[in-house]
């Protein structure tokens, strides 16, 4: 087993749109013992957050989420990634647009996979939203912590404008759907 999957730490990729938002809303998920910022599966080297704005290096905005198996499993942690952004709409979350805020599921290994595919499967099923999911499943390729500045960015900025309209909203629908799943 590598180090980032053993019996009691899992991690995988989770590109949500914005990737302010989806750090948010892990920081507070039980279980969840670390989230990074920043980009993968894309083909430059060491992107910066200004080549990712600009469209052309293949990346996605993603989080690394690090988590106890024991204490949340990964369809849970799924099932939430689902909940907080919309996995219907290709290439972009609200107003923010082009692939590096697609919808994708980068996953360590194959059982990732597995449950990926099979949930996407199911909620698709269920017809929760008015379309067919859009979110990509692929193998985590390399990932690039984004900028310091980007890391715990609405912890240090709560008042500012987009955490306010945008990442707020999503934290708030997280904890009225999942309290059973809070850090206390």
């Amino acid at each position: 087993m590598s180090d980032l999957q053993t019996p009691t730490a899992e991690t995988i990729t989770l590109g949500g749109g914005c990737f302010w938002c989806t750090e948010a809303v892990f920081d507070e998920v039980i279980g969840v013992t670390d989230v990074v910022s920043g980009y993968t599966n894309g083909h430059t080297v060491n992107p910066t957050y200004e080549k990712i704005c600009e469209g052309d290096t293949g990346h996605v905005e993603a989080v690394r989420v690090k988590f106890d198996p024991t204490v949340i499993s990964l369809a849970d942690v799924l099932g939430i990634f689902f909940a907080i952004h919309d996995p219907t709409s290709l290439n972009q979350q609200g107003a923010d647009r082009g692939t590096q805020y697609r919808s994708g599921i980068y996953v360590h290994s194959a059982m990732q996979r597995e449950i990926a595919e099979q949930m996407i499967v199911q909620l698709n099923g269920e017809k929760i939203w008015d379309a067919p999911i859009v979110t990509e499943v692929a193998v985590a390729a390399t990932f690039y912590a984004a900028e310091d500045y980007h890391q715990e960015f609405f912890k240090r900025n709560p008042n500012q404008g987009y955490c306010m309209a945008v990442v707020s909203p999503k934290i708030s629908k997280f904890r009225k759907n999942f309290t059973h799943r809070l850090k206390r």
